[in-house]
């Protein structure tokens, strides 16, 4: 089995593939300050209600954007996982993704960037958009080479309604649990709805728009998909949004595990 963790700067995302196969799966808030020690009885329990024996796990690799985070679970890959075939991995520029990471400074590049860029391209193997809905939303941008090329970041649709509320004296601070049932919001609580949804979904079909123009030789909108939390919600606001896979990442930290452990099928068998 191979353990795969996603951390982010809001939550945790990690699986466990058997012979290719995700059978298990949680997502959990990142707490900075959780140490190895915390880690392994939490995953103990999780592991144990999922009917997963630790020590059929056989591989480790994190994307982290969370160095502090990063070290812990390292350290509880180290000491808790007991039958690891190779060495925990943490994903960086410098590993082989196949493909290259054609940006001014690769080594600024998020880990999940990366990651999510891999998994797209083994789908697609065409010039692709990935969009990714966290505590930012990125776009990422692989050409036909492949090469990563880059991509743009925005804030996220949490913390512009944290702002929104944070620094007006009237307005709330929502959940968007509803969705409206017009663009022009006849209440406080609608408007808010209606401009997060209508106006973030127009975010996303601009930047396919101007990204497709740079990435595709005939400016044709280049294959796009998305992942995070928010996709699902924000999908039907959008005409651009090919495809969405909240697995994106677990795939993709599968796809790269393989391109690094040596003796690759009997490392996960």
């Amino acid at each position: 089995m191979l353990f795969a963790v996603d951390v982010g700067n809001s939550h945790t995302v990690s699986g466990i593939f058997q012979k290719g196969q995700l059978v298990g799966n949680w997502r959990l808030q990142s707490r900075q300050d959780r140490t190895a020690d915390e880690l392994a009885i939490r995953y103990h329990g999780l592991f144990q209600m999922a009917g997963i024996d630790p020590n059929q796990i056989t591989g480790f690799i994190i994307a982290s954007v969370v160095p502090t985070l990063e070290t812990s679970w390292l350290h509880f890959a180290r000491n808790y996982l007991t039958k690891l075939r190779q060495p925990p991995l943490a994903v960086t520029h410098t590993l082989k993704l196949g493909m290259r990471v054609a940006t001014e400074n690769p080594a600024e590049v998020g880990a999940d960037r990366i990651v999510n860029a891999v998994a797209a391209w083994d789908r697609f193997h065409t010039p692709l958009i990935v969009i990714d809905f966290g505590t930012a939303i990125t776009f990422d941008c692989v050409n036909g080479e492949p090469a990563y090329v880059g991509g743009t970041i925005h804030p996220g649709i949490g913390i512009s309604l944290d702002a929104l509320a944070s620094r007006t004296a009237k307005l709330p601070r929502l959940d968007i649990d509803v969705t409206p049932d017009h663009p022009i919001g006849t209440t406080t609580v609608k408007a808010i709805h209606s401009g997060a949804l209508y106006g973030f979904g127009g975010l996303v079909d601009r930047m396919v728009e101007v990204l497709s123009r740079q990435l595709t030789p005939n400016q044709e909108q280049a294959r796009t998909i998305a992942t995070g939390g928010m996709a699902g919600l924000i999908k039907p606001y959008t005409k651009t949004i090919d495809e969405i896979d909240q697995q994106l990442t677990l795939t993709g930290l599968q796809l790269i595990y393989r391109l690094n452990c040596k003796g690759r099928e009997d490392t996960l068998a």
